[in-house]
């Protein structure tokens, strides 16, 4: 898997490249909408963000997936916000107070179900790793 120093220097390319664009390039990937979760460290209690893409969006809310590639590990963000589920997200139209719902059963299944036929990633990390990956809704507040 992907040292953390790889994926901490991705993060800072990108969040430089919608800085840089002042937001014109950056929001998205193929198929897929980018969101900057802003988190409260667990630990620290200090104010953590991470760009993440979003594979579906379902009217106001975001899905995400916590795979870090198909990591053994869970992110650092998703152990954040399960510690603290009260986020903001930055999106290409602002900044938006959400709350952060790990999916589970038969709701987690049909939403990736979803996922892994819109971006087939998915389902590669997930042959990775022996951890079943969260599916997290960041719904507004």
């Amino acid at each position: 898997m992907p040292a953390d120093l790889v994926f901490t220097t991705l993060n800072r390319v990108h969040g430089a490249v919608l800085t840089l664009t002042r937001g014109r390039l950056g929001w998205r990937t193929p198929g897929m909408e980018v969101v900057q979760l802003h988190t409260i460290g667990r630990k620290s209690g200090q104010r953590r963000t991470v760009l993440l893409t979003a594979p579906l969006r379902i009217g106001d809310d975001y899905v995400v997936v916590a795979s870090r590639g198909g990591d053994d590990e869970h992110p650092d963000w998703y152990r954040n916000l399960l510690a603290h589920p009260q986020v903001e997200v930055t999106t290409r139209e602002g900044d938006k107070a959400m709350t952060a719902r790990v999916v589970k059963g038969d709701e987690r299944s049909a939403l990736w179900k979803q996922i892994v036929s819109r971006q087939r990633l998915y389902a590669f990390h997930q042959r990775r790793t022996t951890r079943e990956i969260p599916v997290v809704v960041l719904s507004p507040r």
